[in-house]
């Protein structure tokens, strides 16, 4: 509060008992905020200066006066007492200087009198030791969520009407925080955080008001939860197709993964169309961390891992299922239509190209019917790229040249699917004659 008047006459000395009252200015030096009375009956409004506080006994208010008048003068500080609603005596000293300073203040409103000869200054002013206390937990804790509790108190600052003594509280505005790092999970007291982190994780829980006064503290959340993953390498190929399996899990149990294979998803389909019972969909179970499997026939198949995190009281499980199925391709084989040879070394040779397949037949015919060369190939596997064999050089049974002209060629194969394959068709031989 600032007041300040000046008594130029005679009767208004006599009146003021021969004093003059002057506006003065009131400072706080290491406040954080201000703000102002709203006092209901009193009708004057005083400064409330805001000091932020580590603990609730801590009293480190300070306020200072500051004058123009010059010569010694009385510095009187008061303190109010609102049980008596009177101004208790606090401190005085006389000097020559302009300014008074007062510390170590505890909560509540304090008068300065400035007095020099006839005049003097008055001002009134509000002080609050603003503290926050908070404590921070982990509670409830599971596979699906776990809450994080927060409980806080924080200093009440009440003045009071200095007319009528009446009771008044300053608005804090309280907030709350929650921050992972840099992000801000929640701004509620006691979230509770569904999918848990699959690391343990620090949590800062923040307590603050409108003046800027905060506390914080720090909780970490220990997971016990697993997420599952995993990539395959490659995820399509012909039969018999060896695949790798990446385990990219995080913070499951090493001797807890379970691997379910499978069986070929049209076989599973050909099989449920004919029965009613329940149909055994999986081919094989692997309990490695990074398994190896091989695909030995061609097909559609799909691959399930599941991880679990052991804790004390929980077990937490996680399911991965591959976004695509993986391809072991079907069997296949591709004849030329047409070869040469000459002795050129263009195209001199029969060669086949064929994948996915265990077993392999090639009977070549002349245009009568007569069956002039025969191959086969059992037991083929570990090929990565289609595989090319040399059939037939074009010489018949004796080592004789085959004539050039029109041949056909039967294929009978069975494929890793265990399916049987069978192909046939025409092809060219094409020579110059001796």
């Amino acid at each position: 509060m600032k007041r300040k008047s000046s008594l130029y006459i005679l009767g208004f000395l006599l009146f003021f008992l021969n004093s003059t009252v002057l506006m003065a200015q009131i400072f706080a030096p290491g406040s954080i905020d201000t703000d102002e009375t709203n006092y209901p009956v009193f009708t004057e409004t005083d400064s409330i200066f805001i000091f932020c506080t580590d603990n609730e006994v801590a009293e480190i208010g300070a306020l200072q006066v500051q004058t123009q008048l010059e010569g010694t003068k009385t510095f009187l500080w008061e303190n109010y007492n609102n049980e008596t609603a009177t101004f208790d005596f606090y401190f005085s000293e006389s000097s020559e200087g302009q300014e008074s300073n007062i510390t170590g203040l505890a909560n509540g409103c304090y008068r300065a009198t400035v007095s020099l000869g006839d005049t003097t200054e008055v001002y009134r002013a509000w002080v609050f030791n603003n503290w926050i206390a908070a404590s921070a937990s982990v509670a409830n804790s599971d596979c699906e969520s776990f809450k994080l509790v927060g409980t806080f108190l924080s200093a009440g600052m009440k003045y009071y009407d200095l007319e009528d003594n009446s009771e008044l509280e300053v608005f804090k505005d309280m907030r709350v925080q929650w921050k992972d790092g840099q992000v801000i999970v929640a701004s509620v007291l006691s979230p509770q955080i569904y999918g848990p982190p699959t690391k343990d994780t620090e949590y800062t829980f923040r307590v603050y008001d409108r003046f800027g006064c905060e506390f914080t503290t720090d909780v970490t959340y220990e997971s016990i939860v697993t997420k599952a993953f995993f990539s395959v390498d490659p995820p399509e190929g012909e039969a018999p197709l060896t695949v790798t399996f990446n385990n990219q899990s995080e913070n499951g149990d090493p001797d807890q993964y379970e691997w379910f294979f499978f069986r070929d998803l049209d076989d599973i389909k050909r099989e449920a169309e004919t029965t009613q019972e329940p149909i055994d969909s999986i081919m094989i179970v692997a309990f490695d961390e990074n398994p190896v499997y091989t695909f030995e026939n061609s097909g559609t198949y799909m691959v399930k891992l599941v991880s679990k995190k052991v804790s004390e009281f929980h077990t937490c499980v996680d399911t991965f299922y591959l976004e695509d199925y993986i391809i072991a391709d079907s069997s296949f084989v591709a004849v030329p239509n047409v070869f040469t040879p000459n002795g050129d070394g263009t195209n001199d040779l029969f060669v086949i190209n064929f994948w996915s397949m265990q077993s392999i037949e090639i009977t070549i015919f002349n245009r009568w019917g007569r069956r002039i060369h025969y191959w086969e190939h059992d037991d083929i596997r570990g090929f990565e790229n289609t595989w090319s064999e040399t059939v037939w050089d074009g010489r018949l049974m004796g080592g004789r040249f085959a004539s050039p002209g029109v041949y056909y060629y039967n294929v009978v194969g069975v494929g890793r699917d265990g399916e049987q394959r069978r192909a046939h068709g025409f092809f060219h031989l094409f020579r110059d004659k001796d």
